[in-house]
């Protein structure tokens, strides 16, 4: 059988995204990453290289997947308040949709971020989102509708911790209050409560 590099780099990455997600990097085991990529130990290792090779690629990809589908958003395009609604959706259904990249999120934290400092591609890649998330919040304080000098690192920090936080700790909130945080209806009422918060905190009063 003729081998595809391309596939099976890309099965690699794939299992090992799921096993970090599930185990952390102490945890995950590489030969359960080979496994499930239906390769072997002397594959994965010579596309990527030892496990924290891999798994700093498996983060690079990870926040290259959110940055990529972000782009379809063409905030720079968008009306002010639209682009920042539809971000902060965005934001929300992604992490509902990929429970794989908070838990990579949270692994790194716990790391304190040791690995992904090592990545020469992290910086350009958020460079980008940050510049056009800038001409959005530019673009709303000369029309009047939005304050002057909002920080887009801020704003976006906003965004992602009024969803980060509930996912998070679901769990634990639905057992102190008990409210079931799950709930569908919940969900989507969170995700408009995080649109009228961050609009709320960039409005000109």
């Amino acid at each position: 059988m003729t081998r595809n590099p391309e596939r099976t780099s890309a099965a690699i990455l794939d299992a090992a995204s799921r096993e970090f997600a599930e185990n952390g990097l102490a945890g995950a085991r590489v030969d359960v990453i080979a496994r499930r990529a239906d390769t072997n130990k002397r594959m994965l290792y010579h596309y990527y290289g030892d496990k924290e090779a891999l798994y700093l690629a498996v983060l690079e990809h990870a926040y290259g997947n959110i940055r990529f589908a972000e782009r379809r958003l063409d905030l720079t395009h968008r009306d002010p308040e639209e682009g920042l609604r539809e971000l902060s959706l965005f934001t929300w259904h992604y992490y509902l949709d990929h429970p794989e990249f908070l838990s990579l999120l949270n692994t790194e934290n716990l790391n304190r971020a040791r690995y992904l400092k090592k990545s020469d591609k992290i910086t350009a890649m958020h460079s980008n989102f940050i510049s056009e998330l800038e001409n959005v919040l530019q673009r709303g304080s000369a029309s009047g509708a939005f304050k002057p000098n909002l920080d887009p690192v801020k704003v976006y920090i906003t965004i992602a911790a009024l969803g980060f936080f509930y996912l998070s700790n679901r769990h634990t909130l639905s057992t102190i209050f008990q409210r079931d945080l799950e709930d569908r209806t919940a969900r989507d009422n969170w995700g408009e409560h995080i649109v009228s918060t961050v609009l709320a905190s960039v409005r000109k009063t």
